[in-house]
Parts: C-alpha cells; structure tokens; sequence
C-alpha cells in the first residue's frame, strides 16, 4: 500500500511538471484576469498543500522550507493563516520559477521518504486527498494558459494536436428516463470529495436527455437566430453580465469576415461545426436550453441517467485538449457522458442532507463555496480521465466561461 501510494504521488507530480514542457519562463508568470493563476503559483501551491497538510503533522520537528511561501501559496485556508491576494498573483516576479521548481523538488523529496514507510490510514487519507487536489490543479493550469495565451495577438500554441477526422453529427435523439425515488452520491467506495457524500435518495420526476452534447453548429443556430439580442431568453442577471461583458459568442470565437474561428490551445481555427460547443457560462447554456425549448438537467437527472456507464470520451492524456465530434458508431445510448466538456447542470453547488464538511482546515475546501454556484458534470479534454466519476460534483459561478464546459439539453417527460 505504501509502494503503491509513493508510486501515485511520483506519478501526479510527473504530470504537473510535464504539462509545463511547452512552456517558456515567462509563460509561467503573468495572470491574464483575476480568476486564473499564473502556472509558476500553481506548481507551488500544491506544493504548499503537501507541506502544510502532509510533511508539517507527520514529519517530526518539520521546518518549512521557506516561512514566506506559507503566505504567498496560501490559496483560502483562513484558518491556517494569511494569504497573498487571489486577484494580484501575477505580480509576484519573486520566487523566480526556477526557485518554485527547487520547491517541489525539495518538497517531493521528503514526500517519497515519509511515504517510503507509511502506514498511517490518516496519512494515506490526506495524501489521496493532496493528489486529487494537484489533478483540479492539473486543469486549472490549462484553463488558466489558455485564457492567458488567447490574450496574445500572436496565438501562441501551447501544444500542437493531431489532426482532427471530419465527422457529420446526427440530429440528436431524446432518451426518456423514468421516474421515482433513485438515490445519488457515493457510497463511500474508493475515494470521493466530502461534497459527493452523503449519499441519498431523491425524488425524480420522469424526464428526457440529449442523447449527445449540443454543438457548435446548433449554437451557431442560436447566434444567427439572434440568442444574443433577445432577452426574452436570459435570466436577469444573465442579461445584465452578457450586456456588462459584451457577449456575443462563447469565449475564444472570433469572426474572421464570414467564418468563425475559435483559439485553442493548439492554436486559432475555424470552428469545426459537429464539435461540441465549449467556453459558455451557465447563463449562456440556460439561455440556449430556453430557445430549444428545453431545459439543463439537474444533477439529480445527469448522474441517474449516467451512473453504470464506461468513463470513455476525450480526456488529457488524449493529448488534444479540446473536445471531440461524437465518435459513436451508432447512435442508441447516452452519449458523451464523460469527458469533452463539463456539463452545466440547473443545480445549485448547495450540501446533500446529512452534510457535514471535515473538521479543521481541510473542512475549508469544499463547503465554503456552498453559495452562488451552479453544479458541473461529467469532466472534460482537460480534466484527467481517473478523476472523473458519475458523482463528481464541479462548481463554478454562472457567469464563468473559461473553463471547459458545455451543454446538454433536458426536458420534462
């Protein structure tokens, strides 16, 4: 168990480090907006977290490596202490990325040796817990350079993709879903977020879901037909921010004369029309369901309606980090349930029945955030594919557009 554990923690920080290979050291640095982080305090913060929740309760008499770090990477841990400004990230020049790299590397090093003969439960419940945290990060640092790179006139390309196969997509099918009492969240089985639990049972009333993700194309239909002028469509505050922010299209469309071209981060390109649409907000998708004439799921219905499907779609280590045009043979099922873009859901991030966050600081990392937020679903080309699950609840305001999320369409039976 310890091996195995020590092999995991090796394994994760691996990947963080070899997500940054395309990156030159002034990528690392600069903070495009307030809601993304520059990569170089990515690397350090899930640095911190294994120095702070790990190495200071179980190595004896641990001296952090450095006393500042404890406040610069700090992300909202009040009750471990104060933090350095979220929205002034980017100007830290200091630590260079050089010295963040020594911070793992040295950080890392003390993790194999404690990890090298653990067999403390709770050390190897914390420990699980600080890998799937580096994982949310592993994400956040593409969605993150993402938006940075989209700042660019230049389109810098983060990664080149493979060259993608043209696919005509069908009209999508509805699925009817029956009824009654099902009940959702784990049970407990292998490792879940405390927002996932407990699990409990719930009331549905009979309803339908797209059998597949709606696409760029059928968005377009939305922007042609005037989605964005009509507010008729939109949630109050939904209109209010797309007037503020000047919405016209998801975010990284841009019109080329005619053509619609979106950034990626294999660089800029025409929008291939059978992908799904990806970069909306909540209030974007709601408005798009409400001129379908239909409606989100709720998280209730997206995980009866998934749970017992294969974790099968495009995740990060597919390597083109944007989402693919369905590649069913043959339609017939739920299609698209995992992976290519997070789901927007009509669900309030809101506690299940019985919820109670964790004691101490590490209670803070989920529940705080019960407040103002919309339910994601199924994962994304970002999110790496062991840590999607059919309970996993993401969260984001509804008014966030650069993360990688879409729509599926609902109605009532």
């Amino acid at each position: 168990m310890a091996e195995n554990l020590a092999e995991r923690f090796a394994q994760t920080r691996r990947q963080t480090e070899w997500l940054c290979e395309p990156l030159e050291t002034e990528d690392y640095v600069v903070q495009a907006m307030p809601d993304a982080s520059p990569t170089r305090w990515h690397l350090a913060h899930t640095t911190w977290f294994f120095e702070t929740f790990v190495l200071s309760r179980w190595q004896p008499n641990y001296r952090p490596v450095s006393d500042a770090y404890q406040v610069l990477f700090n992300s909202y841990y009040n009750s471990i202490g104060e933090q350095f400004p979220r929205a002034h990230r980017g100007l830290l020049t200091r630590p260079t990325v050089k010295e963040v790299f020594e911070y793992r590397h040295t950080v890392d090093g003390r993790m194999c040796e404690l990890l090298g003969a653990a067999t403390d439960e709770e050390l190897s419940r914390v420990v699980e817990l600080g890998l799937q945290h580096e994982q949310q990060h592993q994400e956040l640092m593409l969605t993150d350079l993402k938006y940075l790179l989209s700042c660019n006139p230049l389109l810098p390309v983060y990664r080149q993709s493979g060259r993608r196969s043209r696919l005509s997509v069908e009209q999508f099918r509805w699925l009817k879903f029956g009824g009654g009492l099902t009940s959702i969240g784990s049970d407990g089985d292998g490792f879940t977020f405390d927002n996932e639990r407990p699990r409990h049972q719930v009331y549905l009333a009979p309803f339908v879901l797209a059998d597949r993700l709606v696409t760029a194309g059928e968005f377009l239909e939305f922007i042609a037909d005037g989605g964005y002028e009509r507010p008729e469509l939109w949630l109050s505050l939904g209109w209010a921010s797309k007037q503020d922010l000047l919405w016209q299209a998801p975010l990284y469309w841009r019109k080329r004369g005619d053509t619609w071209h979106e950034f990626t981060l294999g660089g800029e390109r025409v929008v291939d029309l059978d992908e799904p649409v990806t970069h909306v907000s909540y209030f974007e998708a709601e408005a798009f369901a409400r001129w379908s004439a239909a409606r989100l799921p709720t998280e209730a219905e997206w995980e009866h309606a998934v749970t017992g499907l294969p974790i099968a779609g495009s995740f990060v280590e597919g390597g083109a980090l944007h989402p693919a045009a369905d590649k069913s043979p043959a339609p017939g099922g739920l299609r698209q349930a995992f992976g290519e873009v997070w789901q927007w859901t009509q669900s309030p991030y809101t506690p299940y029945p019985g919820y109670r966050p964790p004691s101490g600081a590490l209670g803070e990392y989920n529940g705080k955030f019960m407040c103002n937020q919309y339910v994601l679903r199924g994962g994304s080309c970002a999110t790496p594919r062991g840590h999607v699950r059919a309970t996993y609840r993401n969260f984001f305001p509804p008014d966030a557009r650069w993360q990688f999320s879409g729509i599926r369409l609902a109605r009532d039976a």
